[in-house]
């Protein structure tokens, strides 16, 4: 049964892989179209029904790119749809959730001392909020309130702060995050397949029909669009911060992430500027370094503590109850708690690695299957074995995970 940790570890580095290439790909493609048409020249004698293009160089050669706002008098025969970079990106980060959040739910979705709710009940609320968001945010678009977009954007914004706010009264403070990141990118690849792809296949119909696309399409699409490139700063900062306690796992955690999203909108706005030549808004780099300051300094208020101490669950039991568990406890105590503690005593060290905590017995036997993976099977920790963990340490950790779930019986 030991070998089901490991073939699970690799599964979600695997479907991780997957996620970050095609992340890599969407965003990649996202801001190069979105610089493009910021950047696109007018000039009197464009093709009928262009709207501007652009000279760009390359790999040792010369591109000579076109826009039609609306759509060509012909219908190409080679047209490049872009679409898979966003469906499998969704798909993957959906995966990821479902792999460590959903099927580790007890571990690292629920916190007992937040929301003391069943495994089924916690992963329920985690698919409806994302499936809400997108159903409240296009309600939202296509309402009148909508055709101001600029209206709009800051009331999405206050949105995004209440569900910040939200998720930490339901999740760990690392799962909030996450959740936040997923619930904005369900929004922007849900712009992609709900919005800006049928309005493109409506606009491709009405070319091969013969008739003349209604540029209304072409605007909706755009808005769409516009929200997903203000986004995406954010929903990188949110998935990466998992590795890093200091902006999770603090009192305060919701109001860094909306600062996130402001530091976002600083730094796009800068780059659209530029690449629409309409001028070097320096001022927006100020403004991120100090958003990013007030974000470290909230960081370091120190969190209130509140409920009763933690006790050892039921499936936490069989491996508190273990022979070996009073030496593998003095192992960890001695070798990991200087850092994985509530007040590290290792030197610079504000908030235990990943938030996570190994002082109790409940605690160690809630993160076994990562202490066997990272002290265990591999060296991953401690890093640079700075603590000096002996072979036989490691020998000890490794026998009592896997003596605990094979029922009893050591391999």
């Amino acid at each position: 049964m030991y070998e089901y940790a490991i073939a699970w570890d690799w599964l979600t580095f695997a479907v991780r892989w997957l996620h970050v290439i095609t992340a890599i790909a969407w965003i990649g493609s996202s801001f190069y179209f979105v610089a493009l048409d910021l950047g696109l020249r007018k000039r009197p004698d464009l093709p009928a029904g262009a709207y501007g293009e652009e000279w760009q160089v390359h790999g040792g050669g010369f591109y000579h790119i076109q826009k039609y706002l609306v759509a060509p008098s012909n219908m190409p025969e080679h047209l490049i749809w872009f679409k898979w970079e966003s469906y499998v990106t969704w798909l993957s980060g959906f995966g990821m959730l479902c792999l460590v959040y959903y099927a580790g739910a007890d571990l690292y979705l629920i916190d007992p001392n937040v929301l003391d709710v069943s495994k089924p009940v916690a992963i329920g609320i985690s698919l409806a909020s994302l499936a809400f968001g997108w159903i409240i945010y296009d309600l939202l678009c296509k309402s009148p309130f909508g055709n101001d977009n600029t209206r709009l954007m800051v009331a999405l914004y206050f949105i995004l702060v209440a569900v910040a706010w939200g998720y930490t009264q339901l999740f760990t403070g690392r799962a909030a995050f996450l959740h936040l990141g997923a619930f904005t990118a369900t929004i922007m690849s849900a712009n992609v397949f709900f919005i800006i792809m049928p309005n493109q296949r409506i606009v491709v119909a009405d070319l091969i029909a013969g008739r003349t696309p209604d540029a209304k399409y072409g605007r909706i699409a755009k808005q769409r669009s516009t929200h997903n490139n203000y986004l995406t700063l954010p929903v990188l900062f949110l998935m990466l911060s998992n590795h890093y306690p200091l902006a999770f796992g603090t009192q305060f955690n919701w109001i860094i992430a909306s600062l996130v999203f402001l530091m976002g909108v600083t730094i796009r706005h800068y780059f659209n500027t530029r690449h629409a030549n309409a001028g070097n808004p320096t001022w927006t780099w100020l403004a991120t370094v100090l958003l990013f300051i007030v974000i470290m300094w909230l960081s370091t208020v120190p969190k209130i503590l509140t409920g009763e101490p933690e006790q050892v669950s039921a499936a936490q039991q069989p491996f508190v109850a273990a022979e070996a568990f009073p030496k593998v406890r003095d192992t960890i105590l001695g070798r990991c708690s200087m850092c994985h503690a509530q007040e590290p005593g290792w030197e610079g060290m504000i908030k235990p690695p990943k938030g996570v905590v190994l002082e109790t017995d409940a605690e160690i036997a809630a993160h076994a299957r990562e202490i066997y993976l990272q002290a265990g099977r591999s060296h991953a920790m401690p890093p640079a074995n700075v603590t000096a963990v002996t072979d036989d340490e490691r020998k000890l950790l490794v026998a009592w995970y896997e003596t605990v779930v094979n029922g009893g019986k050591n391999q």
